[in-house]
């Protein structure tokens, strides 16, 4: 128990000294583009920036849903022979209405419909995700399933977190925390965004572009559109319209890139863009097929460009021109890179932290640090004279293993962090006041100072591991089930665990080892 061999004593140390080295990037600006020159980030509490609290727009999703189902619906109706009905979406009842005009076909037109159904592993016995039934008034209902509307409004959270990171990524903001809040709703912090008026944009922009030939017959001006066709905004037009059919010819989602730039030969800011093999293909296709005709370029329900098709198209790239400046051409780029939102998300709250603050934070908790830093170790030290002095080197050890695993795993820190360090360091001033009073009391019972020590450690060990692993496991439950903050605190006391584990079995009694090999003295100082 008190022996180290040589190649034990020199990891102890190595790892000691590899803290340190790691800790030092926090210290000192990187000298060049290194891949292990890693720092601890500084949150929003500390640093100043921007929260927002975002909502998905889940009545747009069972929308979105209903509306797809619709067409799925009039499709799969015509190809089992059911050729007089009128579908209609009911979005506050979750369901499809399907009127016959022919009642004679009523089971024909269950069972096709019937086969929309999905079967999913993932809902409470595999239950498809509609219920298709026929009304006492005579009309077929289509429902949607409770748990799969659950099951989707919980993917389009998902999906839209990812969409949110990497539009905010594009926009170059360093270390941005995106993490979801109950059902709907996801919190998004920017540390050194002061003014979050551009982000705002961008996430409130769901970017689902489509390319939609247009119908050069139907009058703008008409109150209500032929069938098939809509009435959409042109850009650029003072609120003027045009029309649009609903076929979705080429969809947005097959784009591989976009990129701001300017023309050649006008100036102005345009958009690049280019397709995947299939949005390619199509592309060609369409373009081939309607040359001489406009071709709208459809976002968010807005019509921004409607050029006429010169030529046919088949390198898969295109252009996308308009009364663009740099920065509403960067931004579109963007979005279109980043894709489409499943659902609107609409900002619920917004609250900046002025840098200032986070200074003020930094500094009081800076104080507080070292103030409990040195009260601990003036404590040890008085208390148990040598002995205190090598736990005040574990105390050190161990602050700067802390910091080196912190920064490796990049974690940001936040005030509720810097607790949990404060904490730690007073978790670990525990294990060295058990394992020394454990020392006193065995050199008080009569043991040699050797045998004292070795029984010290025994027996202070597994009060330690009992307690470490109680606190270890709490503290891993608060980073699962918390969030923002809470998470912060979780990370720092857990790494702490370990650290201070390493630093008060094997740090401290290493240095009693060596201070009793070179001395070996009669009475313990402790």
């Amino acid at each position: 128990m008190m022996y180290f061999s040589r190649l034990k004593t020199w990891m102890v140390i190595g790892a000691c000294l590899l803290g340190v080295l790691f800790s030092v990037p926090n210290l000192v600006p990187a000298p060049g583009d290194f891949a292990l020159w890693r720092t601890i980030h500084l949150g929003l509490d500390l640093r100043g920036g921007s929260y927002l609290l975002l909502e998905v727009d889940m009545a747009a999703v069972i929308k979105e849903r209903l509306e797809s189902l619709g067409d799925s619906a009039r499709s799969t109706l015509r190809r089992a022979g059911v050729n007089q009905f009128v579908v209609s979406t009911q979005p506050a009842q979750n369901r499809l209405m399907v009127r016959l005009g022919d009642q004679t076909n009523q089971d024909k037109a269950l069972a096709a419909l019937r086969e929309l159904a999905t079967v999913s592993t993932t809902l409470p016995g595999a239950r498809p995700d509609l219920d298709v039934s026929v009304t006492p008034e005579g009309p077929i209902s289509v429902v949607l399933s409770p748990v799969a509307l659950k099951e989707r409004a919980g993917n389009a959270v998902q999906q839209s977190i990812e969409i949110v990171r990497r539009r905010i990524d594009e926009t170059g903001v360093v270390d941005p925390q995106i993490t979801r809040q109950g059902e709907s709703r996801i919190v998004v912090q920017l540390p050194g965004v002061e003014d979050p008026n551009r982000i705002k944009q961008l996430l409130g922009k769901t970017a689902r572009m489509t390319f939609r030939l247009t119908d050069e017959t139907a009058n703008p001006s008409n109150p209500t559109a032929p069938p098939g066709v809509e009435f959409l905004a042109m850009e650029g037009r003072g609120g003027g319209k045009i029309a649009v059919r609903r076929r979705v010819e080429v969809d947005g989602a097959t784009l591989t890139d976009a990129r701001a730039g300017q023309n050649n030969q006008t100036g102005e800011w345009v958009v690049n863009f280019t397709f995947n093999s299939e949005g390619t293909r199509r592309f060609a296709e369409i373009s081939r097929n309607n040359v001489g005709h406009p071709f709208a370029i459809v976002l968010d329900d807005k019509v921004i460009s409607a050029p006429v098709i010169r030529e046919a198209i088949t390198g898969g790239r295109g252009q996308i021109s308009g009364s663009f400046d740099a920065r509403s051409a960067t931004d579109l780029a963007v979005l279109l890179r980043a894709g489409a939102l499943p659902a609107p998300l609409t900002v619920v709250e917004e609250r900046s932290v002025g840098p200032e603050l986070g200074a003020d934070a930094i500094r009081a908790g800076g104080i507080a640090l070292a103030c409990g830093f040195l009260l601990v170790m003036v404590y040890m030290a008085f208390f148990y004279g040598l002995f205190g002095w090598f736990a005040n080197l574990a105390l050190l050890a161990n602050l700067f293993l802390m910091t080196a695993i912190l920064s490796l795993m990049e974690a940001t820190l936040t005030l509720p962090g810097m607790a949990g360090i404060l904490l730690t360091l007073g978790m670990a001033v525990d294990y060295n006041i058990l394992i020394n009073e454990r020392i006193r009391e065995e050199s008080h019972n009569g043991r040699t100072p050797l045998n004292a020590m070795e029984a010290g450690f025994q027996r202070a060990y597994s009060t330690i591991i009992d307690s470490s692993a109680t606190a270890f496991l709490a503290h891993v439950m608060l980073f699962a089930f918390g969030a923002g903050p809470v998470r912060g605190f979780a990370v720092t006391i857990t790494v702490g665990i370990v650290t201070s584990l390493f630093t008060a079995t094997m740090l401290a009694r290493l240095c009693m080892v060596r201070w009793y090999a070179a001395q070996r003295p009669s009475v313990l100082p402790v």
